[in-house]
């Protein structure tokens, strides 16, 4: 089964405040962009991947997104993450409404495209199907085969929610790297264990990272 992901980012001036205790107010937005475009790499190279919708009002990410082979939904709802996801979700749907959506967080650095293929075929089994982060409270990916609505229910304690609704939580070993969202210096140290993307390197060589 091949998939479209979506991939939600928030205007990157707004994105990682958790990451102050790494990094500065005004390297962030640089940081939060290189974990996007490593992650949407990472994507578009996976053999289980059809093609990539990043779902965003920044100008700057949107050049640089689409630069590397992604379509840009503008976030018209600007609702919040869930909100966004639905939008996007309806947009990728009405050329073919039969596609297998995903949504994919955009924080996933390390991400590997063997890992994350294995993760889509076991998501393909299921309706609906989600990873919990390796937190094991969050979300970070959420898979809707075709027929099925994707029903996002992102954020703070999400694995409970997805849980909840109905689908069904991957037991997966091995794919660590499509677990490994970054929020905090802590989880861009485990990040940088498992090897992020040259795009994320190049940036966290620049910061000052107690412990790496």
């Amino acid at each position: 089964m091949q998939w479209t992901l979506v991939v939600p980012l928030k205007p990157l001036a707004r994105a990682k405040s958790r990451l102050s205790d790494a990094a500065g107010d005004g390297v962030r937005p640089g940081l939060a962009l290189a974990f996007a475009q490593d992650t949407v790499a990472a994507a578009l190279a996976c053999p289980a991947v059809r093609d990539v919708a990043v779902v965003t009002d920044d100008e700057l990410a949107g050049r640089e997104l689409g630069a590397l082979g992604a379509r840009i939904v503008p976030d018209a709802p600007r609702a919040g993450l869930n909100a966004a996801l639905r939008h996007a979700e309806g947009a990728v749907r009405t050329v073919r409404p039969e596609k297998a959506v995903a949504a994919l967080n955009a924080d996933l650095p390390a991400l590997r495209p063997g890992e994350l293929a294995r993760v889509l075929d076991a998501a393909a089994e299921f309706p609906r199907a989600f990873l919990a982060d390796a937190a094991a409270m969050g979300t970070t990916l959420l898979a809707a085969r075709p027929g099925a609505e994707l029903l996002p229910a992102f954020g703070t304690g999400s694995r409970a929610r997805h849980r909840a609704s109905g689908a069904e939580e991957l037991a997966l070993d091995a794919v660590d790297s499509v677990r490994q969202d970054v929020d905090t210096g802590s989880d861009l140290r485990a990040a940088l264990a498992l090897g992020v993307g040259p795009r994320t390197a190049a940036a966290a060589a620049r910061l000052l990272i107690p412990g790496q």
